[in-house]
């Protein structure tokens, strides 16, 4: 018995990597909420690197981790575009590629396809994936414009505008 609950612990944890669970709550897992957010540099598609740091403590920041096949990514998807529309003119909003099972070709079809409105990082080093200690796909993490992480969250229903809000208000 002990063994097969093993098992299902394991098989859920990797279930919740392919974004087939239910979402974790907000702050269960990840970069704890009011620390200093990493700037660390990545890739952008064209294998380029991109300093984190040139956008974290100039205004705010939306990072979701993503991929082509996360199911709860693309449920997140018309949210994180709401959001975009709102508040587009004072946040930034980057989506951090997680690369399992990912080519920079098949990142550019996607987005070719469905036009999420974030700049477009290739994190192939895992180092944002590690600075920001990213459980799952459709993680989110919003960075103040002071540079701390106000929220973090994982699952298709975030309500990102009503984070944004927060971090935007005068």
């Amino acid at each position: 018995m002990r063994r097969w609950l093993g098992v299902l612990v394991v098989g859920a944890a990797l279930a919740g990597l392919a974004g087939v669970a239910a979402p974790l709550a907000e702050q269960e897992a990840g970069i704890p909420v009011g620390s200093k957010a990493p700037s660390v540099s990545v890739h952008d598609l064209d294998g380029k690197p991109v300093d984190l740091g040139q956008y974290i403590g100039r205004k705010p920041v939306l990072l979701e981790f993503w991929a082509t096949w996360c199911e709860l990514c693309k449920e997140l998807l018309p949210r994180v575009e709401a959001a975009h529309q709102e508040f587009g003119d004072r946040v930034e909003f980057l989506g951090v590629n997680v690369t399992v099972n990912q080519t920079p070709e098949r990142v550019r079809r996607y987005l070719a396809t469905n036009h999420p409105p974030f700049r477009t990082l290739y994190d192939d080093q895992g180092a944002s994936i590690r600075a920001y200690q990213v459980p799952a796909t459709s993680y989110v993490v919003v960075v103040d414009a002071g540079g701390k992480v106000a929220y973090t969250g994982t699952g298709g229903t975030q309500d990102i505008a009503a984070v944004l809000r927060g971090v935007t208000a005068p």
